[in-house]
């Protein structure tokens, strides 16, 4: 029988080779991306803290568009992009070190991204 990896075990391990070489610190902290079918998260992090700075969800009431349910696609995406991005310049966060979590970089990873660029974080 042929040894067939599932695609978390693949996923889980580019992960931590991603992480390997990426570190957030207190100037420049790691924007980390998690998607699931249903919904997608991102979360500014500390690395040297250990602490989450700023957080924003498909699940959040904030972000939540007008039909609930629509957390995982692009629209949702690029909200949840430009709210976190929103959060950071609050906090006065500018720049940061884009951690794609494992994912391919297209679809609802890129749109995230692009619409965080657009909404003026720097990576």
């Amino acid at each position: 029988m042929i040894n067939k990896t599932e695609k978390k075990t693949i996923r889980s391990r580019v992960h931590k080779r991603i992480r390997r070489k990426l570190r957030g610190t207190g100037e420049r902290p790691r924007l980390a991306i998690f998607r699931s079918v249903a919904h997608i998260y991102a979360q500014v992090i500390d690395d040297d803290q250990g602490k989450t700075l700023v957080a924003a969800s498909s699940v959040d009431k904030a972000a939540r568009g007008a039909r609930p349910g629509s957390g995982g696609n692009m629209a949702a995406a690029k909200a949840i992009g430009k709210l976190v991005a929103d959060r950071a310049k609050d906090k006065g966060i500018t720049k940061v070190v884009f951690d794609r979590g494992g994912y391919p970089y297209h679809g609802r990873v890129k749109a995230l991204a692009d619409a965080a660029r657009a909404a003026g974080l720097e990576f």
